[in-house]
């Protein structure tokens, strides 16, 4: 069973995003995601200073299984990227909700409207179960 951590919010395209409290959140891959793709060996990211729409593409992550697109699940500007992921990208697959995060992104909305169509860690439990 994967791990669903309550207090996060999250895409149906499993990704999580943690609201820092300051304008900006982070988003990863969630353990449910992870654990499907296999072990990681590549992760793609976008350059600081990117601006993004919810659900555009913001890279890739590749695994030994396969190839997979990153979304990003609010609007903002990206200002800060996981570099450790360069050269560690398995840090997704051992602590997704650690280490293993993403991007930083600066909303563009308040975290209201940023939220209002992600899913709470209940609607996302419901949603893996489909």
């Amino acid at each position: 069973m994967s791990e669903i951590k309550q207090g996060l919010w999250y895409s149906e395209e499993h990704e999580w995003v943690q609201d820092m409290g300051d304008g900006t959140v982070l988003v990863g891959i969630t353990d449910f995601a992870q654990d499907r793709l296999g072990d990681i060996v590549f992760v793609e990211l976008p350059e600081t200073g990117t601006e993004v729409g919810a659900e555009d593409g913001i890279g890739t992550i590749e695994s030994v299984k396969t190839v997979s697109d990153l979304f990003s699940p609010v609007s903002g500007t990206i200002v800060e990227v996981n570099e450790e992921l360069t050269d560690a990208p398995e840090r997704v697959n051992g602590e997704p909700f650690g280490s293993g995060w993403m991007v930083k992104i600066k909303l563009s909305a308040s975290p209201e409207e940023a939220f209002a169509k992600l899913l709470n860690a209940e609607a996302y439990g419901k949603h893996t179960e489909e």
